[in-house]
């Protein structure tokens, strides 16, 4: 089984929660590949330097000054950082982004409807497997953060969940894969103030039910459309659950009903 993990920003910004779920990851049988982002950090860095940061729905407008920053921060920093730690934990990490041995071509946005500059949408079937194959052959684990390319040399700031899926589906064609979404609940929940509501699967029935009852809504639908969208491409199991509850199995379950 591959193991896909992607790391939420509450983890990466806290250094005792990172190192905690560093030790776990690390402990997971290999092959595995961890993937990133850090928004907050960026953010943080981008108030320093004088560059306003603008969010549409969530998302990060990216012009050419944020794709500095973003850049710096995600392949650099934070991409570093985590694997300088999983190599003092024994793990032989390998830091990437999407423009490293072409693992993760992109293709920058439409502009219309909405601009978001220099942002990137994935096609998961152009994933380079045969470069996780290699590294997987090699003993390395790959720590991959949110910024891919266009293979014309332009470099774009993409949603480090749709990276996460893309990798996902695109280690499918090496084997079995299991895609791990960690952030900061417990998982899907039916009341968010309730940690004991999780909801333990989710079909696409499910999905469209529990958005039509407000129960899931804003950010959450697009990380279950990207759950559902892998489960369907022949990810084995998608779950998101807590990034202490790695190496458990507690958490909602993404399956698709094909």
């Amino acid at each position: 089984m591959i193991e896909v993990v992607k790391i939420g920003g509450n983890v990466v910004d806290n250094p005792d929660a990172l190192s905690a779920f560093l030790a776990d990851f690390a402990s997971l049988p290999s092959p595995k590949i961890l993937i990133h982002g850090g928004g907050k950090e960026a953010t943080r860095l981008s108030k320093t330097l004088g560059i306003k940061t603008t969010m549409i729905e969530g998302r990060r407008v990216t012009d050419a000054d944020t794709l500095q920053v973003v850049t710096m921060v995600y392949a650099g920093l934070i991409n570093k950082r985590i694997v300088s730690l999983l190599q003092s934990l024994g793990c032989n990490a390998v830091g990437l982004s999407g423009a490293d041995g072409n693992l993760i071509p992109a293709k920058r946005r439409n502009p219309e409807p909405v601009d978001y500059g220099f942002v990137g949408d994935i096609d998961a079937a152009k994933v380079n497997s045969d470069m996780l194959y290699s590294l997987f052959n090699g003993g390395f684990t790959p720590v991959v953060c949110a910024i891919c390319h266009d293979g014309n040399g332009l470099l774009l700031n993409c949603n480090a969940d749709s990276v996460a899926g893309a990798v996902a589906v695109g280690a499918s064609r090496l084997g079995s894969v299991r895609l791990t979404y960690c952030f900061e609940q417990p998982g899907v929940m039916r009341d968010v103030a309730d940690s004991n509501s999780v909801i333990p699967m989710i079909d696409e029935a499910g999905f469209e039910q529990l958005r039509a009852d407000g129960i899931v809504d804003k950010g959450m639908i697009p990380k279950l459309h990207n759950a559902l969208r892998c489960a369907r491409s022949g990810v084995s199991e998608v779950r998101i659950c807590s990034s202490q509850a790695l190496l458990g199995s507690s958490g909602t379950i993404i399956r698709s009903e094909r």
